[in-house]
């Protein structure tokens, strides 16, 4: 039996060793393209832009469900945005609560007669207003039919030729659909989805939807979401951008070409993780039609989103994101290690089952086999001690060099004490934090078996004044 857990264990350490080079491999591409762009100026080009002829207009579709705390501040930071022509189209799914009431309130609205075209099947669309004061901004009130079946129904009432999706308790930077849509306006139409950073406002002073100060949260669950949305944006989605093989454009904000989406059906109602499962399917469809378009992510472009601080709420959130990831992984299982599919099939896909999805399996198993190989002589301690040098190495180490290629690229926390506070959390991921993450993915996994889809409750204490 002992043969087996040293064995056993000899596979987890393998499998972290070979985790962490990923990550490794991961950080030094996006570290190359960083690097690379460390001199040129943030500010160029997006007064150009803004008066370009050739700038298209967007769409600007937010789901909301009981979304009453947030969806005013949303609304008024995207009427700040710096964009020469914009709609905004929020869609309110069946809401509970006050949502549409604080909207129809706010910004003056009425009930109006609008066409609405059937590109995508959706639930009741019951009423739609438009604002009296800002005639670009309207309401669609439906049926209750998910977060998926909401953005269709934005899609359906889109009038511009690319629509920009974001949660209805974020706000954008005032350059934020500038930058994002710099590079589809420059590729002639090669680039069809860009995706901006996601940063948790928590513990930064927003007045009227606008970022007066930022600082850090004093909670440690926050603290800790803050270093995970690094290590997740600037070393993996950089990374797997430079190599044209991101699958994930976060549902908090992305910017899509309209008619691709349309022909690709829209986004999936059956799964709870919609917004990779798009860009998933979009890859196919342009590996299928030989198609050299990309889909690529900005770091530079912001959104602040309010982030979870209590572990029931944090819980639900990635036990839904890491059915999402099965979900995804399952539906186009096809792509996985298929040459047919290019990079996206051999390399992207691979990494996502291997290391995003499966890795919480073999990081419990490790925590297993540390604990009881010294407490239990389960393996000798000398070989535990090894997995438990290996496994700080894979989460706490990666996790402070994303903290580092924070301070190269966006410069958000500017001041030395929020580095060295992030730095010294990074280094304790593995005793606490992880742990919770590892048990909470693997819950995923098994909930993804479940038929039941919802938009998650994420209690809201708003993130403006």
């Amino acid at each position: 039996m002992q043969t087996f857990f040293l064995v056993f264990s000899y596979i987890i350490i393998a499998y972290m060793l070979f985790s962490s080079l990923s990550y490794i491999l991961l950080f030094m591409i996006a570290f190359r393209k960083v690097y690379r762009e460390s001199d040129l100026d943030p500010r160029e080009t997006t007064e150009d832009i803004a008066g370009n002829e050739r700038t298209f207009p967007v769409s600007i579709l937010v789901p909301a469900y009981n979304e009453e705390v947030g969806v005013v501040s949303t609304v008024r930071s995207l009427l700040a945005l710096e964009y020469p022509e914009k709609e905004i189209i929020v869609i309110d799914d069946g809401s509970k609560d006050q949502t549409s009431a604080r909207m129809i309130e706010e910004f003056q609205m009425t009930e109006v007669a609008f066409a609405v075209r059937a590109y995508l099947e959706t639930a009741e669309i019951k009423t739609i207003y438009q604002s009296s004061i800002f005639p670009y901004i309207r309401l669609i009130k439906k049926a209750n039919g998910g977060k998926a079946d909401a953005l269709n129904a934005g899609i359906n009432l889109a009038s511009y030729p690319y629509f920009c999706a974001i949660d209805g308790d974020s706000i954008l930077e005032n350059d934020a659909l500038l930058k994002t849509m710099k590079p589809i306006i420059e590729s002639d139409g090669q680039i069809i989805v860009t995706g901006g950073s996601v940063r948790i406002a928590n513990g930064s002073t927003i007045s009227r939807s606008k970022v007066e100060t930022i600082n850090l949260p004093s909670h440690p669950v926050v603290l800790m979401q803050i270093i995970e949305y690094f290590r997740a944006f600037l070393i993996g989605r950089l990374a797997l951008s430079r190599l044209n093989i991101l699958l994930i454009v976060s549902g908090a904000f992305g910017v899509f070409h309209k008619e691709r989406v349309i022909r690709a059906g829209g986004y999936n109602k059956k799964t709870v993780g919609e917004d990779m499962e798009l860009v998933v399917r979009l890859h196919r469809l342009l590996r299928e039609e030989k198609s050299k378009q990309r889909i690529e992510y900005i770091p530079d472009p912001v959104c602040w989103t309010e982030a979870p601080e209590s572990l029931e709420v944090l819980r639900s959130q990635r036990v839904r994101w890491q059915r999402g990831l099965w979900e995804t992984l399952w539906t186009h299982k096809k792509m996985i290690f298929n040459p047919a599919y290019g990079s996206v099939g051999l390399l992207s896909m691979p990494y996502f089952l291997l290391v995003e999805l499966l890795g919480a399996v073999f990081e419990l198993g490790g925590y297993f086999m540390i604990f009881g190989g010294f407490f239990f002589s389960l393996i000798d301690p000398k070989t535990a001690g090894v997995l438990f040098l290996v496994t700080i190495f894979y989460g706490s180490f990666i996790s402070a060099l994303a903290v580092l290629l924070e301070e190269m690229t966006l410069h958000k926390y500017p001041k030395i004490s929020h580095l060295v506070r992030l730095y010294f959390w990074a280094l304790t991921e593995t005793f606490w934090y992880r742990p919770f993450m590892v048990v909470w993915r693997i819950q995923g996994i098994f909930a993804a078996f479940r038929k039941k889809h919802n938009w998650g409750d994420m209690k809201r204490k708003g993130i403006s004044t």
